[in-house]
Order: C-alpha cells, then sequence, then structure tokens
C-alpha cells in the first residue's frame, strides 16, 4: 500500500494542530483542548514512524547499491547492514500501519469496573471477591488508583456485587477486554466429596463519563434517602446516608451507601449513573453503523463467556483468542499484563484487516 498520501494529508493536519495549540484560547474549552492533545500527540507519533520507516527503507536502497561495489570489504559491509535493516523493515511498517488506525472511543478514560456473582451461590460470591482482589492487585502494579464505590458482600462472604473506579493513565485501554462471563472450576471448600464445582461472575467495565459526554437534568432524576443496610453497630447504621437515583427517562436506578456521608454517596450514585449512559449510547451507535462484530474479541457483552479459571490444573483460558496460561495461581495475584498485551494485539490485527490499512 502506498502510504505517502495519507502521510502527506497527516503532515497538514499536524500543522493545523500545531497552530492550534500555540492559540492562547485553546484551555478555554477543556473537553476540545483534550482532545486537541491527544491527536497532536498521536500524529507524531505517526509522523515520527513514517521517519523510521523512510529511513530503514533509503538505508537498506543505499546498502544493496554498495554491495555490488568492486570494493569488497564495502560490499561485505553493506551485505551486514542489508542483514540488519532488512528484519527491521516488516515491524516498522507494521508499527506505521497501527499508528493509521484511529484511536479507539474512550481509551485513556478512567474506568468503571462493576462485577457480580453469577451462578454458584456462594461459590460464585467468593469468586467474584478473588476477581475484585485481582484488578486491584493489576491495578496497584500498574500504580492506578482503586476506589470502592459500593458493594454488598454475601452473607457466607464473598461479594454478591461491588463497584469501583480505577484511575490514572489509559485505564480504559487496559480494562476494556475484561467485560463478560467469567467462569471458575474448582472444589468448594465445603464439598466433602472433592467434587469440582463450575460457577460464575459477570464482569462490566466501562468507561468513566464526564459531564459534557451525558447531560443529565435534575428533573430526569428521581432521588431518595434511606438508612443504610449492614451488620449492626457499624456507623453505616447511624444516619440516612444511602441514596438511590433512578433515571425516569430510562429507569435505570442505582443505589450507593458505602459512604459515610449522603453527599458523597450521591455523587458515586451520579457517577455511577452517568457512565452507564455513556455506555447505553455508545452500544447504540455501535449496533446503527457497525456492519459487524469483532470476531476475536467480541463487544464485552456480558452474555459472552470470555474466561475459564481452572484451579485443578493451574490453567486460565481465554476462549475469545483461544489462549491458556498455565500460571493462574499468578494470576490470580493480579500478574495478568501478558493476557492483556496478547488481547491487545488480537484487537489491532483484526482492526487492521477491518480497515483495509493491511
Amino acid at each position: 500500500m502506498d502510504f505517502e498520501p495519507l502521510i502527506e494529508r497527516k503532515r497538514r493536519r499536524f500543522e493545523e494542530l500545531e497552530s492550534e495549540i500555540s492559540s492562547p484560547g485553546l484551555f478555554d474549552n477543556a473537553p476540545h483542548a483534550r482532545e486537541v492533545l491527544r491527536e497532536h500527540g498521536s500524529t507524531k507519533d505517526l509522523l515520527e514512524s513514517w521517519g523510521r520507516l523512510a529511513k530503514a527503507r533509503r538505508e537498506l536502497e543505499e546498502n544493496r547499491e554498495l554491495s555490488s561495489s568492486d570494493d569488497k570489504e564495502m560490499a561485505a559491509l553493506a551485505h551486514e547492514e542489508i542483514d540488519r535493516i532488512e528484519p527491521e523493515i516488516p515491524l516498522l511498517e507494521r508499527a506505521l500501519q497501527v499508528s493509521l488506525l484511529p484511536p479507539e472511543p474512550d481509551e485513556d478514560r478512567d474506568a468503571i469496573v462493576e462485577i457480580r456473582a453469577g451462578t454458584g451461590g456462594t461459590e460464585a460470591a467468593l469468586f467474584a471477591a478473588d476477581l475484585h482482589r485481582m484488578y486491584c492487585r493489576y491495578a496497584d502494579s500498574l500504580g492506578l488508583k482503586v476506589e470502592e464505590l459500593e458493594s454488598s458482600p454475601a452473607d457466607l462472604g464473598g461479594l454478591r456485587e461491588i463497584i469501583f473506579r480505577i484511575s490514572g493513565t489509559s485505564v480504559f485501554r487496559r480494562f476494556r477486554y475484561e467485560s463478560g462471563v467469567h467462569r471458575v472450576q474448582r472444589v468448594p471448600a465445603t464439598e466433602a466429596q472433592g467434587r469440582i464445582h463450575t460457577s460464575t461472575a459477570t464482569v462490566a467495565v466501562l468507561p468513566e463519563a464526564e459531564e459534557v459526554d451525558i447531560e443529565i437534568k435534575p428533573e430526569d432524576l428521581r432521588i431518595e434517602v434511606c438508612r443504610a443496610g449492614g451488620p449492626g453497630g457499624q456507623g453505616v447504621n447511624t444516619t440516612d446516608s444511602a441514596v438511590q437515583v433512578m433515571h425516569i427517562p430510562t429507569g435505570r436506578i442505582v443505589r450507593c451507601q458505602d459512604g459515610r456521608s449522603q453527599q458523597k454517596n450521591k455523587e458515586a450514585a451520579i457517577k455511577i449513573m452517568r457512565s452507564r449512559l455513556l455506555e447505553d449510547k455508545r452500544r447504540e451507535e455501535e449496533e446503527k453503523y457497525s456492519a459487524h462484530r469483532r470476531s476475536l474479541i467480541g463487544g464485552g457483552g456480558r452474555e459472552e463467556k470470555i474466561r475459564t479459571y481452572n484451579f485443578a490444573e493451574n490453567r486460565v483460558t481465554d476462549h475469545r483468542i483461544k489462549l491458556s496460561l498455565y500460571s493462574l495461581d499468578r494470576f490470580l495475584e493480579g500478574d495478568i499484563g501478558g493476557l492483556v498485551e496478547a488481547l491487545q494485539v488480537s484487537d489491532i490485527e483484526q482492526r487492521l484487516k477491518d480497515s483495509g490499512i493491511v
């Protein structure tokens, strides 16, 4: 594929972005400024990728000419350079192709993560708690911040549900592939016969919405305050701090009670509500404009069984890319980066194929 016309358009666009960044009024509109800076950075990376590829191609051509020189020493050096440069060209071409892909929506945002116990009773609740711990450890290894927004402990241990926010750099880009049904196969502690049980938990990862993304009118919200539930004697029981928010046009309901203050619970509930409404909007747009879904990654819908955690074999299998790792013990301790990278690579390969760039 001839990249020159695309690169030339990107060069002209980069000049426009440079001019816009130098404008004194850029930050009068914060969302627009963020978008300009993001596009400026990605365009700069693209032009640098093209520069490296063009340089390597020039050097390869020059050394091919020198390799036929009558000067044997010069020809030998040229052959060495050819052997060095030739393997680099496909890698540089692939880096350029990836840079040409449009950025995924919301990839640089923070994320709201919702984990819910599925089928399996107590074992499902324990597994939901295991997933929460796994994500917290992974986030901690990346220097990301985790903030719990709402949780519902199960009576016999584990979690019926937990909602938390992860903030930092490129959070949604890393966690987006976790949405779906997670299945665990293991022997519960209460199983006297040693039989393996299968349980599930669902994970939903939503890009955190901002006020400019979703406008929620005050008259569209019904906010109710009630006494928080919890074990007797805890401070959570002493005030009417639990908040339930209903978005009247959609009927969506969010309830928060973990915070000690009514105001914090209200803010957390509206934050979760805004992110869920943004996800609804994004999903509607995908269904409206997308001809087909990705074959490898899928849409992250909760109906999709994306991963199996098999304790007997110390194995974790991601069904979307048909990859099995025999390090489940380390995986549950937060060492999930390798699988995340494999999912990202598969996603990029599919996007390149769909885009026609390759």
